[in-house]
């Protein structure tokens, strides 16, 4: 008898070669279209920022531009740092000399300076983001709003610092902070919303505005 063997053929199922050609072309769609709106977004946001295009003009043409939340930033540093050295100038100019055992104080209010300009600087991008809501505004209600944003902005500055003499170095900071922003915010603001083109200003027009301001709150300081 004859033994015959059977093989069994498997087939392969059939694919269809252009389902993943359609999953790719449809990723690649949907990613090219979220770049795209992305861009338009893009465009009209920098559109908004300008009033006309003589102004993007010249915003170009800017060499060393400072957006709001670098130029407040900045700003905040220097009120965080000159003030409090001139509250501290003048307690030794009163005092006249520390003795040897009070060497110490020197250190806590170098320490006092450098925590309340640092703080001053980082807390100037959130006020430079703020600012630039209010510099839409009408002017009358841009000057009213600015001393409570500003005096906000002092007390965590001053604050901050103040924290290293404890309870009553933190409550004196914080109040003489509020002081310093509430005058200084929107006399900045003033000269930043006149100046800037869109969110820009020239950096060569913010560092006299910023020290100016800043040595006349010192200068009236150390003339109490």
């Amino acid at each position: 008898m004859e033994n015959r063997s059977a093989t069994t053929i498997t087939r392969q199922p059939i694919v269809n070669p252009l389902a993943g050609f359609d999953r790719d072309s449809n990723e690649l769609t949907r990613k090219r279209l979220n770049a795209l709106l992305a861009a338009n977004a893009e465009i009209a946001r920098e559109k908004a920022m300008y009033s006309s295009e003589k102004e993007r003009f010249e915003a170009e043409l800017i060499k060393t531009p400072l957006n709001s939340e670098k130029a407040f930033s900045l700003f905040g540093l220097m009120l965080g740092a000159f003030p409090p050295a001139a509250i501290f100038a003048k307690i030794l100019l009163n005092n006249g000399s520390f003795r040897p055992d009070e060497m110490w104080l020197l250190g806590v209010m170098a320490v006092v300076n450098l925590i309340s300009a640092v703080v001053g600087f980082f807390s100037g991008k959130l006020i430079g983001k703020i600012v630039r809501e209010t510099e839409k505004m009408e002017w009358w209600n841009m000057l009213l709003l600015l001393p409570f944003v500003g005096a906000l902005w002092g007390i965590m500055s001053g604050g901050a610092g103040g924290v290293i003499i404890f309870i009553i170095g933190a409550v004196f900071g914080a109040g003489l902070g509020a002081l310093v922003g509430a005058a200084a915010l929107p006399l900045f603001t003033i000269f930043h919303r006149l100046l800037k083109k869109g969110d820009l200003i020239e950096r060569n027009q913010f560092l006299p505005i910023a020290f100016g301001i800043t040595f006349a709150i010192c200068g009236f300081i150390l003339g109490l």
